[in-house]
């Protein structure tokens, strides 16, 4: 079973049945984490206002 990289956390999810692009939450600290590749598996914390900044950057690059 995979662990949080934040605390180390054993994840209760199944390698098998995930894709990329799914989003995990680790239930022990609340981080949130993308699956970015299955074999192996491998996860990226999900930012928070990412999207929100690069609407903005993209608004200011139109003007």
């Amino acid at each position: 079973m995979p662990g949080c990289p934040e605390c180390e956390t054993d994840l209760n999810i199944d390698v098998d049945e995930v894709e990329e692009g799914d989003v995990i939450i680790c239930e022990e600290c609340g981080t949130e984490f993308e699956v970015v590749g299955v074999d192996p598996l491998e996860l990226a914390r999900v930012e928070e206002g990412i999207e929100e900044e690069d609407d903005l950057l993209a608004e200011d690059e139109e003007e």
